[in-house]
């Protein structure tokens, strides 16, 4: 079973609605973690909108990058927006991944602009696990001669 740790800045929204989706997808395949740079907590509008679809990341905590520092990790995800922040490269026993996502936390406006942006990036982030880290489809068995 493969480790993989998503990285962001905070470890408030984007790493842990990954680790939530990750783990609820495939978690039969994947040990999942998440960590930031500079963690805080985890945002209550990701708890919500990933309570929506039926994952619940309540019990999540934001953990530092320094807390898994010599532990053993395939797979190592950032998710932070390049243009707006410093997404730090921690090197992966076989795999590094980056996709830049929006921080969600810093959509400003009403209560109902900004559990938008959260549902926004929750999808794309629902999309990008499913086209990195979908197992191949098995192949189809051929049907067995009736004789």
């Amino acid at each position: 079973m493969d480790t993989v740790l998503f990285v962001c800045t905070h470890n408030s929204s984007r790493s842990q609605m990954a680790e939530g989706l990750l783990r609820d997808r495939y978690g039969d395949r994947y040990e999942v973690r998440s960590a930031g740079t500079r963690p805080g907590s985890v945002h209550p509008l990701a708890v919500a909108v990933m309570d929506e679809i039926g994952i619940d990341i309540s019990d999540h905590t934001a953990d530092a990058l320094l807390a898994h520092t010599g532990a053993r990790l395939d797979i190592v995800a950032t998710v932070c927006d390049d243009a707006a922040e410093a997404c730090p490269f921690v090197s992966a026993r076989k795999k590094n991944l980056h996709r830049g996502f929006d921080d969600p936390s810093a959509v400003t406006g009403s209560d109902a602009e900004k559990r938008a942006a959260f549902r926004r990036v929750r999808d794309e982030l629902a999309d990008w696990i499913k086209a990195a880290f979908d197992p191949a489809p098995p192949a189809e068995a051929e049907p067995a001669d009736a004789a």
